[in-house]
């Protein structure tokens, strides 16, 4: 059973696609712009992997710190 908020979300006229009103520059650049952030993502997911160990030592509470 949706909860109010998901069907006022499903219902709302922005979220409807009109496939008769694309514009093919903004489709690419949409596109682009999501092939930069998935790239941006991946760079984070390597780094915390590497770096995760090391970051959670720093925060573990030693002695009577």
């Amino acid at each position: 059973m949706p909860s109010e908020k998901q069907q006022e979300y499903r219902d709302h006229p922005m979220n409807e696609k009109d496939e008769t009103q694309t514009n093919p520059e903004l489709d690419e650049s949409v596109d682009e712009l999501t092939d930069d952030l998935e790239t941006l993502l991946d760079e984070i997911d390597e780094i915390l992997e590497e770096d995760s160990e090391e970051f959670v030592e720093n925060f573990i509470q030693r002695g009577g710190e």
